[in-house]
């Protein structure tokens, strides 16, 4: 069968499942708005029973995947790929958690947007008849990533008003081509996108060009425009970097209606200090594998565009006064085929 593509887009014809999905979180993110749907909340510290919370986010992904295969009523070896990846340095929450596995692996990076990148991917690969099932991860952790991008927490630096405040928790899925479960029917891949920001705490300005570009991508591979969706969800733009993105689209011709949401607006009150709001791998995850997931199955969403945005940045560019680029890697999920 011929496949259809745009020049960002890809369209699937065996519209890949996700059959099992896993959400867990921190006790900050257990308090906020979405406390009811996460599918676990550790109540005591964010350690989750380990000595170190570099050592704690590899137990989030080991336990996000272990959830996710049970929730697709499958065994492990029914799962052919495991394709996973965080933010800290070479990907070690991932690469360590995969070792507790007897599976093959893939470690991808994409910052914040390798929710979306590793479901696009596996998309593509179970799409192709490569795979019939993959598993995909990604986490973070507040404490791991601000001692590695920012300062050590000691410290008790004051945060500027424009950061955000990166979500401890983890999001695991099912793709498969076999089952019953909201259907990706298509992906759209960004492109690295620069305008100049070299901020660490100001992530949203930084990622949202890019997340323009790629909903102005997909809107024209797909012929399609925002009213045509019931959510368009970015990943973690925060409250600045989404009103950046109203306006960047709004100059491109685009209107962002009501049925806009930001996962890092989405996640947390306003009373738990999180100024500009959610951030990091495990805010869109951990979004996606809760409140937008059970809302899929059960119907009240029939199509969602879940764009997640990452800040490809590191300690080193960082101290060598490079400024942010940007991704954003979108999928289209559509609801249970009845």
């Amino acid at each position: 069968m011929e496949r259809k593509r745009g020049n960002q887009t890809v369209f699937f014809n065996n519209k890949p499942k996700i059959i099992g999905h896993y959400s867990i979180v921190g006790p900050k993110e257990g308090k906020g708005h979405l406390r009811k749907y996460f599918s676990q909340i550790e109540e005591k510290d964010d350690f989750f029973g380990q000595k170190t919370y570099e050592k704690a986010e590899r137990v989030m992904i080991e336990r996000a995947l272990d959830g996710a295969i049970k929730s697709a009523n499958a065994k492990y070896s029914d799962v052919h790929l495991f394709m996973a990846g965080d933010l800290l340095n070479q990907i070690i929450s991932s690469s360590y958690a995969a070792r507790s596995f007897d599976i093959p692996y893939v470690g991808v990076f994409g910052a914040c947007s390798t929710m979306a990148e590793s479901l696009a991917l596996s998309a593509c690969l179970v799409d192709g008849g490569h795979f019939d099932t993959i598993a995909c991860a990604t986490s973070s952790h507040f404490s791991t990533a601000e001692r590695q991008f920012r300062f050590p927490l000691e410290l008790g630096n004051q945060r500027p008003p424009t950061s955000q405040w990166t979500v401890t928790g983890s999001g695991a899925d099912v793709v498969s081509i076999k089952g019953n479960g909201p259907r990706i029917t298509s992906a759209t891949f960004g492109k690295v996108t620069d305008f100049g920001i070299n901020d660490v705490n100001n992530m949203g300005a930084a990622m949202a060009p890019a997340a323009m570009n790629t909903l102005i991508a997909h809107f024209k591979d797909t012929n399609t425009t925002p009213d045509d969706y019931d959510l368009i969800l970015s990943g973690d733009l925060g409250k600045l970097g989404s009103e950046i993105l109203i306006d960047l689209m709004e100059d491109q011709g685009y209107k962002l209606g009501l049925n806009y949401k930001d996962c890092g607006q989405m996640i947390f009150k306003r009373n738990q200090n999180v100024l500009m709001g959610g951030s990091g791998c495990g805010c869109s995850a951990t979004v996606f594998n809760s409140i937008i997931m059970k809302k899929l199955i059960a119907g009240e969403y029939k199509k969602v565009l879940f764009m997640a945005t990452g800040a490809l940045l590191s300690t080193t560019s960082s101290q060598q006064g490079d400024t942010v680029p940007g991704i954003a890697h979108a999928v289209v999920i559509e609801g249970v085929e009845k």
